[in-house]
């Protein structure tokens, strides 16, 4: 999706550099095993139409901060402190990179993005 001297994909590399390791789709089930919280931020027109990542956590983007800051009022209950380890995906992982880097700006370190998004992830998958 790169285009040379595109400004959103200069802040998505700066962005990316600054997140911590971004797993791929094959460390899914490790991420599950030591209880990451794994959260689907893409609409729901394509989770009905592709399906779903089976134990993620649904969270419309537009709310993702509020439900996922752990000080919030509005938070959902796996949000549970600072140090949790966050997984976002969204279809590409391409908007899971930006929400990830605003996780971090609230102080939620271990924010990151899964590497190809649902869909790297739904290939993988017999």
């Amino acid at each position: 999706m790169a285009d040379p001297g595109c400004r959103v994909d200069d802040l998505l590399a700066a962005v990316r550099a600054g997140l911590p390791h971004r797993p791929g789709p094959g460390e899914v089930p490790a991420l599950r095993a030591r209880g990451a919280l794994l959260v689907d931020i893409r609409p729901s027109e394509p989770r009905r139409a592709e399906g779903e990542l089976p134990g993620a956590v649904v969270v419309d983007r537009n709310v993702l901060e509020w439900r996922l800051d752990p000080t919030s009022p509005h938070r959902i209950a796996e949000a549970t402190d600072l140090d949790r380890e966050i997984v976002l995906f969204c279809n590409d992982g391409y908007a899971s990179s930006l929400a990830a880097e605003s996780l971090q700006r609230l102080g939620l370190a271990r924010a990151t993005d899964l590497d190809g998004g649902f869909r790297a992830w739904a290939r993988t998958q017999p």
